[in-house]
């Protein structure tokens, strides 16, 4: 099957590589397909929850290695990029040598690397097992969507991949909330007992229940491609990452700019020269659904992201509230997100995918709007509910949607790669939100905070200028002024919010016009002797 025709093989009978029992029958029952939904949840909710997991604990990390804030930083995020730089070269490793064996093998290593996080005596095992985590969590993370597309039949597949959305969209916020409440009540240790637990039943359930799937190609493996590919990620990533701490034009962040870019034009000059034998055909990119898939993902993660950097300092230096219950404070969010992108392909069934992913925009940019609009000093968390809820019905509906177009615009050979291209996208967007977002939250906060300073004592005033969390620090030194000063930096911190909520309304916009006029059509999968020649067609 050439690499630039849709998916179109509706009934897992009819595919010359289905998946199959484990003893050897045929395509797995409904029963079978129950458990393996349960199983590639639980493995994913094992991924999900270490990327914002160890957040939280960031305070307790640096005092027990005594490390510096850059270093603490380094293990954070080194987790998240090695995992999305090795998702499109591992996921395409995984259609040819099998997804069974490949999502066990990155469960074992997920597993190992998570328990040696949790013994680590030093801030130099942690940041090799962290690294070892992210090795691990790209072996899984691919795998798990790809066992979904290749495993469910037409019918079933669009509700499958809701739940899979649901886990991997509300997950993260749900990790945050254990791992606080671990962190306050116990030790930050503690939140690698979570990840070793879920790999450990997720391990017994791939084993009893999830069937071996394998394509076969007549190309061998692009090894230029991914190599390229993993340079071009880990550079732009590094961008990303470092470019708020080190400035944008510190030497190291342009250097990572220039080597990410070079590395993503040679990644596409090259995918595009071998056409069949790419590790990712680019000319699929001209279809509807991979297009507008990709781009929703993108900007939606991003805004999430975003809002997630705004929001924990509006809860924990504004409102006063602690981290437990500042992260309790996201789960209606998370969890209305969770129900919409479960029940999105009842709705995409009746109004099909793209006026679905254009409401769930409409709505999350409406979110947005309530935010801007309605946050005050004096309001406090009632005044950003509403847009909460607004986001999280919004996102929810437009993720699933976006996720089934991407995974049915490239044949089912391709499924590895289909699955981990979702979930690059998904990385980028997040890196990409909180970088973009936060950086005009900054702006926003040091330009209105200059004129609100006066009487305020020089050395209190100079350090209120870099965070609002620094300016509630420095009140302590500020005498009578502190009060001031405190309110100063909140009302500050609200404006900074406001020009960056505004910011996302203009980004929804404008993608909410592209989605309602170029987003995926309704796909229809032709019967196996009406399939259509290999070459582009629309989704």
């Amino acid at each position: 099957m050439s690499t630039n025709q849709p998916f179109q093989v509706t009934d897992p009978v009819e595919a010359t590589t289905d998946p199959r029992d484990a003893d050897g029958g045929g395509p797995p029952d409904a029963r079978r397909r129950r458990w393996i939904l349960i199983t590639v949840c639980v493995a994913l909710m094992a991924v999900i929850a270490s990327v914002s997991g160890l957040n939280v604990a960031q305070p307790d990390l640096a005092v027990a290695f005594d490390a510096s804030q850059s270093t603490i930083l380094w293990i954070i995020n080194i987790y998240t990029l090695a995992l999305a730089a090795l998702l499109l070269p591992l996921g395409a490793i995984g259609d040819r040598v099998g997804r069974r064996p490949v999502l066990l093998t990155g469960l074992t290593v997920f597993g190992l690397a998570a328990a040696a996080a949790g013994l680590a005596p030093s801030a130099e095992v942690m940041l090799a097992a962290r690294l070892l985590g992210g090795v691990g969590a790209a072996m899984i993370m691919p795998i798990t969507l790809a066992v979904i597309t290749s495993t469910f039949p037409e019918a079933e597949r669009g509700r499958a991949i809701g739940v899979w959305t649901a886990v991997a969209g509300g997950g993260g916020v749900l990790g945050m909330f254990l791992s606080a409440a671990l962190v306050d009540v116990a030790s930050w240790r503690l939140l690698f007992v979570l990840p070793v637990a879920l790999v450990a039943v997720a391990l017994a359930l791939t084993v009893r229940h999830v069937p071996d799937s394998r394509e076969t190609s007549g190309h061998p493996f692009d090894t230029v491609g991914a190599l390229t590919s993993v340079v071009a990620v880990v550079g732009l990533v590094l961008v990303l990452q470092e470019g708020p701490v080190r400035g944008w034009t510190d030497p190291v962040t342009l250097l990572c700019l220039a080597g990410g870019v070079l590395a993503g034009v040679g990644f596409v000059a090259r995918e595009l020269r071998e056409r069949d034998a790419a590790l990712l055909d680019m000319r699929l990119f001209r279809e509807r659904g991979l297009a507008g898939g990709s781009i929703t993902l993108l900007v939606v993660f991003g805004v999430q992201a975003g809002i997630f950097v705004v929001l924990f300092p509006f809860l924990q230096a504004v409102l006063g509230w602690s981290g437990l219950l500042s992260t309790l404070a996201l789960m209606p969010m998370a969890v209305l997100m969770m129900a919409a992108s479960a029940l999105a392909p009842l709705l995409v069934a009746r109004v099909g995918p793209r006026a679905t992913m254009a409401a769930g925009i409409l709505v999350a940019g409406a979110g947005l709007a309530l935010m801007a609009a309605l946050v005050s000093v004096g309001g406090g968390y009632p005044s950003v509910l509403p847009g909460m809820l607004a986001m999280g019905l919004g996102m929810g509906l437009s993720m699933t949607p976006s996720t089934e177009a991407i995974t049915g615009s490239l044949p089912r050979e391709r499924q590895g790669v289909a699955s981990a291209l979702n979930d690059v996208t998904r990385e980028f967007g997040t890196a990409l939100g909180v970088a973009l977002l936060g950086a005009l939250v900054s702006a926003g906060y040091r330009d209105a905070i200059g004129s609100r300073l006066d009487g305020v004592p020089r050395e209190a005033a100079v350090e209120a200028r870099g965070g609002v969390a620094n300016a509630v620090d420095a009140a302590d030194g500020a005498g009578a002024h502190a009060r001031t000063l405190v309110h100063a930096a909140q009302e500050s911190f609200v404006d900074g919010w406001q020009r960056a909520m505004w910011a996302g309304v203009a980004v929804m916009a404008v993608l909410f016009a592209y989605v309602a006029a170029r987003g995926p059509r309704r796909h229809v999968a032709p019967a196996a002797d009406e399939r259509v020649p290999a070459g582009p067609t629309p989704s």
